[in-house]
């Protein structure tokens, strides 16, 4: 299934660049659709729809997909789910966009931030494990 998901987001991004020129940011594509005066909102509506379509799909299809139990406080979550997004900010694109997309094309503004996020995290997990008693 991870393989599927894999090969399906290559297509998706390199897709988006043949059609539109445009790099498959997941945070630069919501971001563009949150500004007034954008000009390009069809395809990133479109891209974005596809997204949750894929996920809904994917829930009545394979149901146990999305069997996770997480045993963690909800603050905890909605806190680590804003420095993401903070983080993604920061380093001008999100994992999708430098991740994927960016280290393919060769840029080396992605392969550094595709190491920080990887290492942040790494160094993220350790020290919440050292202090919460336990990663599980």
């Amino acid at each position: 299934m991870s393989a599927l998901g894999g090969a399906l987001i290559g297509l998706s991004a390199s897709l988006l660049m043949l059609s539109h020129g445009r790099i498959a940011g997941i945070s630069g594509i919501v971001g563009g659709l949150l500004e007034t005066r954008s000009k390009d909102r069809d395809w990133r509506l479109a891209f974005v729809l596809g997204l949750v379509a894929g996920g809904v799909a994917l829930l009545f299809a394979y149901p146990t997909a999305f069997a996770v139990d997480i045993h963690r406080n909800s603050v905890v979550v909605v806190a680590a789910g804003l420095l993401v997004g903070f983080g993604a900010r920061l380093g001008s694109g999100c994992t999708s966009g430098h991740g994927v997309c960016g280290i393919s094309r060769f840029s080396r503004r992605s392969l550094v931030a595709t190491a920080t996020f990887m290492t942040t995290g790494a160094i993220t997990t350790l020290v919440y494990s050292l202090v919460a008693g336990g990663a599980s």
